[in-house]
């Protein structure tokens, strides 16, 4: 009997995809390793050209379903989807934390997020509203009425990251079913057991067997076909930059929604207690052990300030509990893979060498990156200007309004940036000039919730989710007019 990493495969489940409402176990199969300890959770069923054809053909059939379904039944599937996730919640945030290596208080936080993102589809499900439009207003049109509806696309092409493998998700799916289209889904590589969780709850919930299918495998070898099949009308993807921008070079003149990457700053103003943000500004830096895309990054402090900012924020982050996932106590756990951990230690080495100081953390063991606050950090360090996706902080002072707002500037990212202040002229004023899709005032760029609308500028991406706005991109704007005393 075969071994690996000394468990017993017999003794390990192997996950299927789920396609037209059946669990499909493949041939290959992929390891899944717990990021915290190694542990073997679970083999992987890996999907292949054929598979994917099937998933997509199904899809295509289920979107005429979906199509000729009335609201309140997709917002009755959606809301029994809620019901089933509230009765398993601390399962799957046990589930979610174990894949993920995300704190169990973290996941537990996601799973109410995520039941709050689906419960928001069910609502909005019954708002696809349209408008009418006053025809004449313009020469010609009198006698003549106008109004817009809106209609599912059909397919939606749904590829979600590791770090909120179930809320991500909720914020693809959702709005997909609400809006009645069908959705192929590709979760990430490392996480897809919250994503494969879906398919029993949705079949359970009364979904037409097809409008979900739940594809598992490795994005280069079946990402070519999931972006260029023509039978496939809307993609949203949440990832890397490096990847949107391959994926959108193929979608060609599909629909895209592409979440990208960010080096979220918060700029700290004088006249903000300090005591009462600090540990807001360390959640912000190093939840889940900053692989969020909108975690603090950068962190520019008023020099009158910076010096008692930055001892009372590295005192705080020595305070943090790391270890296993699922122990109630731990604060930040391993990143996603080794791999990961040993990029950031290059990168912070790297910023080091050029002139960077440790105020704390800086050092790795295993997978397991110290939270790690740096100083003296300049624009051109890669733990500045890209996006480190790690436990990784710079903490840099300035001396006016207008320096803070352009060093925030000076970014190729723009997802969510932060501001706090006691001066709401100064306020409005970043809230203006900050190039960003969302401007945070009194909080931290990592706030979100999942109604806002949510999206970037420059290379963090276009489009926007949150539930409402996410439908408006996964549906198409019809316009009807009705001549009402045609001629004879």
């Amino acid at each position: 009997m075969f071994m690996e990493r000394g468990i017993m495969m017999s003794q390990v489940k192997t996950y299927g995809l789920f396609i037209n409402g059946e669990w499909r176990v493949t041939e290959q199969t992929a390891p899944l390793f717990a990021p915290y300890d190694g542990a073997l959770l679970a083999r992987i069923s890996q999907a292949g050209e054929a598979e994917l054809e099937e998933a997509v053909a199904g899809a295509q059939r289920a979107a005429a379903k979906m199509k000729a379904m009335p609201a309140h039944a997709r917002a009755d599937i959606l809301l029994k989807a809620v019901e089933q996730m509230t009765a398993r919640k601390e399962e799957l945030a046990r589930q979610l934390a174990q894949e993920a290596g995300k704190p169990i208080r973290a996941a537990r936080a996601e799973m109410e997020r995520t039941i709050t993102t689906y419960r928001f589809a069910a609502e909005e499900a019954k708002r696809l509203y349209g408008e009418t439009i006053p025809m004449d207003a313009a020469p010609g049109g009198e006698g003549r009425f106008g109004f817009t509806l809106r209609e599912p696309l059909g397919v939606v092409a749904a590829i979600t990251p590791f770090n909120f493998p179930a809320n991500l998700v909720a914020h693809k799916l959702g709005p997909a079913l609400a809006a009645g289209n069908a959705v192929v889904l590709k979760p990430a590589s490392q996480t897809p057991l919250s994503a494969l969780a879906m398919g029993d709850i949705f079949r359970q919930a009364g979904l037409p067997d097809g409008a979900l299918q739940i594809v598992t495998g490795s994005g280069r070898a079946i990402g070519d076909q999931f972006v260029t099949d023509e039978r496939v009308r809307k993609i949203t993807f949440t990832g890397s930059e490096e990847v949107g921008a391959r994926l959108k070079a193929k979608a060609g003149l599909r629909k895209t929604t592409l979440e990208l990457g960010s080096n979220s700053a918060l700029i700290v103003e004088p006249g903000v207690p300090l005591e009462p943000i600090i540990p807001r500004c360390v959640e912000g830096a190093f939840g889940y052990a900053g692989q969020v895309c909108i975690s603090i990054q950068r962190i520019y402090v008023h020099e009158s300030i910076c010096q008692e900012f930055t001892e009372r924020f590295v005192a705080r982050t020595q305070q943090l509990q790391a270890g296993n996932p699922l122990d109630e106590a731990t604060d930040i756990s391993a990143m996603i893979s080794e791999r990961e951990a040993e990029r950031i230690e290059g990168w912070v080495n790297a910023a080091v060498a050029q002139g960077a100081e440790i105020a704390c953390g800086g050092r790795r063991e295993g997978g397991y990156f110290m939270p790690t606050v740096l100083l003296g950090v300049k624009p051109d360090m890669d733990v500045s200007c890209r996006e480190t996706f790690a436990p990784v902080v710079s903490i840099v002072p300035y001396a006016s309004l207008d320096e803070a707002i352009a060093l925030a500037n000076r970014s190729d990212f723009g997802l969510n940036a932060g501001m706090y202040t006691a001066n709401l002229a100064d306020a409005m004023r970043a809230a203006q000039q900050l190039e960003a899709g969302g401007v945070i005032i009194n909080d931290i760029p990592t706030f979100r919730t999942d109604h806002m609308p949510y999206g970037g500028v420059k290379n963090s991406g276009y489009g926007r989710e949150g539930v409402k706005y996410a439908i408006q991109d996964m549906t198409e704007l019809k316009f009807v007019c009705v001549n009402t005393w045609p001629s004879a």
